[in-house]
C-alpha cells in the first residue's frame, strides 16, 4: 500500500522537526510527507531548509486557508493520486518505530476497516489489575485484566448515574464518552472515534469526504465529526500496537474562554451529527452533564493551581450553553 502524511502546522517549527526526525527512524517510511503551514512567520519554513527530509513537501498557506480545518482540506488537495492511504499527525507528536508499520498491516489485515487511530503512550494511564483487590466501580473502570482511574468529573457523572452506557471510543446516544481510551494490550478495538493527533483513513473516504468548514480556527472535535461522517464507509478501529507520544505544545491553542465556548458549542454540533434526532431524555442528559462539567470548571477555581484559566474556560462553557438556546450551530 502507498500512503501519504499530512502534518497540518501552526508556529511549532521545532515541535514538527522532532515528529518528522521520528518518521525518518520508521520501519516503514511515507510515500509522500506533506507539510501544511498556516504559521504567521517563516521559522517552520528556515527549519525545514535546515533540515532535509525524503519525500517532503512543503506548503505555506496563505490566510484564507488557515486554521486546522482547511489546512487538513488543503493537504488533502494535494495528495498523489496513487496514495491508498492518507494518515494525519497533530505536529507535537512523536513516533514509535513500528508506527506506520503497525499502521499499514491493520489496513491490510481488514477490508471492512477504513480508519486506523493510534495511542499516545505517554498519555496512557491503565495499569494491571492487582488481584483480590476490590476497586469502587464509580472511581475505577476496569476492563480485560486492566483498570483505569476515573478523573474527578467522570467520579461525578458515575455517582450521579450519568457516566456512558458505552464503551470507549464509542458516543452514547446523548453524547460525553468515555475518555479513557485502551490499555495497552496489542488489540484492535472497533470504536466511533478516532483521535485527530493519531488518524488515517483510506483514500477513497477523502474521494467523498472532506472536513466540515463549520470548524474554524483551532477545529475543536473536526476529528470526531469526521470520524462519525466516516462509518458510513467502514469501521473505525484503534490498533494499540500504533504508538506514538503527544506532548500537547503550549504554542497555537485559543484562550481558556474560546476553549471553553468551542466545548460546549462544537460538543453540541457533534452529538447531533450522530445522534440528529435524540429523545426528551438524552436531551435532558446531554444538558445536564453539560453544566455539571461546566459547574466543575468553576470549582476549579478554588482547587487548581490555574485558577485564571479555569474560570475563563468555565464562564466561555456558560456562554457557550447559553448561545444554544439563540443560535445553535448547523
Amino acid at each position: 500500500m502507498k500512503f501519504s502524511l499530512i502534518i497540518c502546522t501552526y508556529l511549532r517549527a521545532e515541535p514538527l522537526v522532532l515528529l518528522l526526525n521520528s518518521v525518518k527512524e520508521q520501519t516503514k517510511y511515507p510515500d509522500e510527507i506533506l507539510v501544511i503551514d498556516g504559521s504567521t512567520n517563516q521559522n517552520t519554513e528556515l527549519i525545514l531548509s535546515d533540515n532535509q527530509f525524503d519525500h517532503l513537501n512543503y506548503y505555506s498557506v496563505p490566510p484564507q486557508h488557515r486554521g486546522l480545518t482547511k489546512q487538513r482540506n488543503f493537504g488533502l488537495d494535494q495528495v498523489a493520486s496513487s496514495s491508498d492511504i492518507v494518515a494525519f499527525l497533530d505536529d507535537d507528536t512523536k513516533l514509535s518505530p513500528t508506527y506506520f508499520e503497525e499502521l499499514i498491516n491493520t489496513f491490510a489485515a481488514d477490508e471492512t476497516i477504513s480508519g486506523v487511530g493510534g495511542v499516545a503512550v505517554n498519555e496512557n494511564r491503565w495499569s494491571i489489575t492487582v488481584p483480590d483487590k476490590e476497586y469502587d466501580a464509580n472511581r475505577y473502570f476496569q476492563f480485560e485484566g486492566f483498570v483505569y482511574k476515573e478523573g474527578q468529573r467522570n467520579v461525578v457523572r458515575n455517582y450521579l448515574g450519568l457516566n456512558s452506557n458505552v464503551g470507549p471510543g464509542r458516543i452514547p446516544e446523548y453524547s460525553h464518552g468515555k475518555t479513557c481510551g485502551f490499555p495497552l494490550t496489542g488489540r484492535i478495538y472497533e470504536v466511533d472515534l478516532l483521535v485527530g493527533m493519531s488518524f488515517a483513513f483510506r483514500k477513497r473516504v477523502f474521494d467523498s469526504l472532506r472536513f466540515s468548514t463549520y470548524f474554524e480556527g483551532y477545529g475543536l472535535y473536526e476529528d470526531a465529526d469526521f470520524s462519525i461522517r466516516a462509518l458510513q464507509f467502514g469501521k473505525n478501529v484503534i490498533n494499540t500496537k500504533v504508538q506514538l507520544n503527544h506532548y500537547h505544545h503550549p504554542s497555537g491553542r485559543p484562550n481558556s474562554y474560546k476553549y471553553g465556548k468551542m466545548v460546549v458549542r462544537n460538543g453540541w454540533y457533534v452529538w447531533r451529527t450522530k445522534n440528529p434526532k435524540p429523545t426528551f431524555i438524552h436531551q435532558l442528559k446531554w444538558h445536564t452533564i453539560t453544566l455539571l462539567l461546566t459547574g466543575i470548571r468553576f470549582s476549579n477555581t478554588l482547587t487548581s493551581s490555574s485558577k485564571k484559566e479555569a474560570l475563563t474556560e468555565a464562564i466561555g462553557r456558560t456562554v457557550g450553553w447559553w448561545s444554544l438556546w439563540f443560535k445553535r450551530p448547523y
